[in-house]
């Protein structure tokens, strides 16, 4: 089938993105769902820095591709031994499918799947196939689900079946904002009531960790940011302490605008400098956690001896370290009964024509969750 898709075919064009034009809205062919896939029609694409990492060349991918990995939308069509959706099932993506077979599968740890990476890496699905193509080209899916499009097809595995009657714009959102950004607070940290955290970046992963920790029972939450209105915002979903770095000159200032340190310092921005903060607010014997995915090439040097002396823990967090079938659905739940307001992160809209535009206000560091409406 013709579908239309917004086509990256070169990184690193310089901003604006309205004006260097680095995704192309064109007329693509999508072929039809194979063994184990389906055919989803997206209704609404997130904006993440996932997505932009990718057009600036921060994370390099083989190109051509179609971008997106956030979505929500309606299944279509399925393919052979796909037991478990069926044409007119909502559900919403999820950027690392799972084959359940491999080791870190059979631990409870999917995030990691190997077989998934390795697809990922390749710019396949799961099966190792390319579904979209121009012609005899074929292009690239990006983490096997390519949603900046009106039709996406993906591993029964890139899907997770919602059956709790919420719009598709409040379901993209747990794809991959709430799923990685709660989850690095409540599965990977472990969160418990009476801890404190630090939040460093406040987009829609950072929030999420956010409304978690508050949701968990914080007794104090400090949220960073560089940008003003997000900290008011922080304020209002239950922020205790909040302030801009870039008006803070030292550490001691920077423990006093905290309160004093934490027991979780949490990257979210995906920067050296941002985990750097949180390491430092982290308390002796604290945790610090990083859900950021910073150029490949970036690193932090470790200062051993205060490891040791200290007992600091430092750890990743991916897909929000959990069960992504069974958070999803659990974290839908937290808000429909009012314990996880995930709503209050909604953005701006953009239709598929404004792609570039919606990059360009994400890369500004002011907008919450952005989205493409198809």
């Amino acid at each position: 089938m013709k579908i239309r898709a917004a086509v990256l075919r070169e990184m690193g064009l310089p901003a604006p993105y309205k004006q260097s034009q680095p995704l192309k809205i064109i007329e693509v062919e999508l072929d039809p769902p194979g063994d184990g896939e389906v055919l989803v029609k997206i209704k609404v694409a997130g904006l993440c820095h996932s997505d932009l990492s990718v057009i600036n060349g921060d994370r390099p991918r083989g190109v051509p591709m179609v971008l997106g990995h956030e979505s929500s939308g309606e299944v279509v069509a399925v393919g052979r031994g796909v037991n478990s959706l069926k044409p007119g099932d909502h559900v919403v993506t999820d950027f690392v499918p799972t084959c359940g077979h491999c080791q870190p599968c059979s631990q409870g740890r999917p995030a990691l799947c190997e077989p998934g990476a390795l697809a990922n890496g390749k710019g396949t699905l799961l099966g190792g196939e390319r579904r979209l193509h121009l012609g005899q080209e074929p292009i690239n899916h990006h983490v096997g689900v390519s949603c900046f499009a009106d039709h996406a097809v993906v591993s029964q595995y890139s899907c997770i079946k919602i059956t709790r009657n919420i719009s598709h714009r409040e379901a993209a959102l747990f794809g991959c904002a709430v799923l990685t950004g709660a989850g690095a607070v409540i599965n990977r940290a472990q969160f418990k009531m009476g801890q404190t955290a630090a939040i460093i970046g406040l987009g829609g992963v950072g929030l999420s960790a956010l409304l978690a920790a508050v949701a968990a029972g914080a007794r104090r939450v400090v949220a960073v940011d560089l940008s003003d209105e997000k900290l008011e915002l922080a304020k209002t979903l239950g922020a205790t302490h909040v302030f801009n770095p870039s008006r803070v000159t030292s550490d001691a200032e920077r423990l006093e605008a905290a309160g004093g340190a934490v027991d979780f310092g949490f990257d979210m921005a995906g920067a050296v400098a941002a985990f750097e903060l949180a390491y430092k607010l982290t308390c002796r014997g604290g945790t610090t956690i990083t859900s950021g995915l910073p150029n490949p090439k970036a690193s932090f040097s470790l200062p051993l001896a205060q490891m040791v002396g200290e007992e600091r823990d430092i750890r990743g967090s991916y897909l929000g370290s959990g069960v992504p079938a069974q958070d999803i659905a659990k974290y839908i739940d937290l808000y429909l009964a009012g314990k996880l307001p995930v709503n209050k992160l909604l953005g701006n809209t953009f239709t598929l024509d404004q792609i570039n535009e919606g990059f360009d206000h994400l890369a500004s560091g002011s907008s919450l969750r952005d989205c493409i409406v198809l």
